[in-house]
């Protein structure tokens, strides 16, 4: 997960500069869009500029009609109408109604504003004054009105503004979450669709659109394939190792079958019985032992074994067994050679290559070790003297109850190398077969360990 987080295609980077990306995007649009709307909140409806020039179209029939006269009389109805202060000034601002200003209608004066200008939110409960100047000469009269209280803009805004700080985050919460869902759904429905069908097709598998992604779903696509063809492999493997478990039982079985219904008598038939029953046992153990072979095993396990030490063990067991003297088993290495291993691991797979040896050796034959540095590693050959087997059979011979028996025709169920080549994989080495003039050689590559 770490090599994965600090490559420029992990997904935490993508996620976070999406997060970015959209984080910025939100600020910018949020206070662009929040600004406008201040602004046109800040201005005067349509409406209220209609009804406030006609107010100043009225103001000015009344002042060319009749005067300072008109003018008062036109004020007196305004008042009784409009609840604010209303002056009508000329350019000195000075009344043109007769009657002097108020402080409190000079103090508007100073701050009055245009019609098409923005209004200020902090006014409170006083209304803000507007100056609609007469439509013949600007610069001669206007009309000053306190801004009706029902016309008064962004009485809507702080609702408006608390929506837009919650709203404006939500959505693009919301849309960014929409396009993670998208961009993730896709290759996890994959995946699921996979698993699930996993469990009926073991050749279920992720195809090239997952696949090919140098992210974490690319990896965990990957991984899933290896996870499957390793399982399919290994289910693949115990199939065909019942298959053949069972067809190797059904021998003996049937042998056993013949003895009780033949007319034996009771020592020959307890002879058969136990011949049998070894072969069982036999079959019963390698099965087992080529199971356990499966197993990973722990590199803390490992320890420096010396190969000449370990094959005097196996020589001396072997030569037990067999009755063949041990100068029949001859070892090329010097004290020195030591290698990584586990001591039963490898010590089981010595007896089963000696074995295999030994059944298919000629009368007085030899089996040697040998073996020379290859780098890091020690390079082990194991030979006999046998008819050895034909190129074609090389690889084939590691498989379970594989017996060739156009060229070795002895007992045996076919487990050894298998359980061997296994045992030696289990330990991260290598092994393999070739034929030798005469015989056949089984070849090991196995970790060096460097003798201080």
């Amino acid at each position: 997960m770490r090599r994965y987080l600090l490559t420029p295609h992990s997904l935490f980077w993508r996620l976070s500069m999406v997060l970015v990306v959209t984080a910025v995007m939100t600020m910018v649009l949020g206070v662009g869009l929040m600004g406008e709307l201040r602004r046109d909140a800040q201005r005067l409806s349509s409406e209220a500029r209609q009804v406030l020039r006609g107010y100043a179209w009225e103001a000015e029939q009344a002042w060319l009609t009749d005067g300072e006269a008109g003018v008062a009389a036109w004020l007196d109805m305004m008042r009784q109408k409009e609840t604010g202060s209303i002056m009508v000034v000329d350019h000195e601002d000075q009344s043109l109604s007769g009657s002097p200003l108020t402080e409190r209608e000079r103090a508007g004066l100073r701050f009055q504003r245009s019609l098409n200008g923005m209004m200020s939110f902090r006014y409170g409960k006083s209304m803000p004054y507007i100056g609609i100047p007469f439509s013949g000469d600007k610069d001669t009269a206007r009309l000053i009105i306190q801004l009706p209280p029902r016309y008064r803009p962004g009485t809507y805004w702080p609702y408006l503004e608390n929506a837009l700080l919650i709203g404006i985050p939500a959505l693009s919460a919301l849309l960014l979450g929409l396009l993670l869902f998208w961009r993730v759904r896709g290759p996890l429905r994959a995946l699921q669709d996979q698993v699930l069908r996993f469990k009926d097709d073991a050749g279920a598998r992720l195809g090239p659109p997952v696949v090919a992604r140098r992210d974490e779903f690319g990896e965990l696509a990957r991984s899933f394939n290896r996870m499957a063809d390793k399982v399919s492999t290994m289910m693949s493997t115990q199939k065909q190792l019942l298959n053949d478990m069972s067809h190797e039982l059904r021998t003996p079985l049937s042998r056993l079958t013949v003895a009780l219904e033949s007319p034996m008598d009771e020592r020959a038939l307890r002879e058969r019985l136990a011949i049998e029953l070894v072969r069982m046992r036999d079959l019963v153990d390698d099965t087992l032992a080529l199971g356990w072979q499966d197993t990973p095993m722990d590199g803390s396990r490992l320890e420096a074994l010396s190969v000449s030490a370990l094959w005097d063990l196996v020589v001396e067991n072997a030569s037990f067994e067999s009755g063949w003297d041990r100068g029949r088993f001859p070892c090329y290495l010097s004290a020195n050679v030591v290698v990584y291993g586990h001591l039963n691991v490898l010590a089981q797979a010595f007896e089963n290559l000696v074995r295999n040896a030994i059944r298919h050796s000629p009368q007085g034959g030899t089996i040697t070790l040998a073996g020379h540095r290859e780098g890091d590693n020690w390079h082990l050959t194991i030979s006999d003297q046998g008819p050895g087997v034909p190129g074609a059979s090389l690889e084939t011979i590691f498989s379970p109850f594989v017996r060739l028996d156009a060229a070795r025709h002895e007992s045996g169920f076919g487990l050894g190398l298998s359980i061997a080549r296994r045992a030696v994989t289990r330990i991260g080495g290598e092994m393999w077969a070739e034929n030798a003039t005469p015989g056949l050689s089984i070849h090991m590559r196995l970790k060096a360990f460097d003798v201080v």
